[in-house]
């Protein structure tokens, strides 16, 4: 079976604009090409997993999604990065959208799209990882059997912990998140609890 880098997209693979759908305003994240570019060296199929309740609040329509995923396949591609795949939410249960507003099991911090994922591409969950910016992400990749990094660039503001939001690692940015995936062996335990910086 494959092991997997499961990738939040707004404010972790991507700058975060909110709600938006503008392939002219998509632009990478500081250490993102260098981060997957290392993680795929090291067999880690990449895929991301993303909320996108604006379909569900009516901002754009889901096939407004399309450009989006082809803009930041593009972006990628061009630094020799595949993406493995891409799964997004559309539904949130405030929406106004008949067919989107519902409470789901693909929404993070509920695991659907990740189990969904690895279902379908044949993904041992306990060889890869979640990364993501806010503890929704963590606490997805966690309930799914992953192991899970917090990337604190400030977009986490509630800090609402529960028994499966805490990360495994604690990161500035998806390059150090890959550097330490990439250089120590997932069996270390001590390793992992020293690293978890706060």
């Amino acid at each position: 079976m494959k092991k997997a880098i499961f990738i939040d997209k707004d404010g972790t693979l991507i700058r975060n604009v909110p709600y938006n759908v503008d392939p002219q305003k998509i632009t990478l994240e500081y250490g993102a090409i260098e981060g997957l570019q290392l993680l795929q060296r090291k067999g880690y199929s990449l895929i991301v997993i993303s909320n996108q309740a604006g379909i569900a609040h009516g901002y754009f329509k889901e096939a407004d999604m399309q450009p989006v995923i082809s803009t930041i396949r593009q972006l990628l591609g061009d630094a020799d990065i595949r993406l493995d795949g891409f799964y997004y939410c559309p539904h949130h249960p405030a929406g106004k959208i008949a067919g989107y507003t519902t409470s789901c099991s693909c929404r993070k911090p509920a695991p659907g799209m990740i189990l969904k994922a690895a279902k379908e591409s044949g993904i041992a969950l306990r060889e890869s990882w979640m990364i993501g910016d806010i503890l929704h992400d963590v606490e997805a990749g966690n309930r799914a059997g992953c192991r899970s990094v917090l990337i604190n660039n400030g977009n986490e503001t509630v800090w609402d912990m529960n028994q499966h939001s805490k990360p495994t690692l604690i990161a500035k940015d998806l390059l150090e998140a890959a550097q330490f995936i990439a250089n120590h062996s997932l069996t270390n335990e001590k390793v992992w609890n020293s690293y978890i910086r706060h």
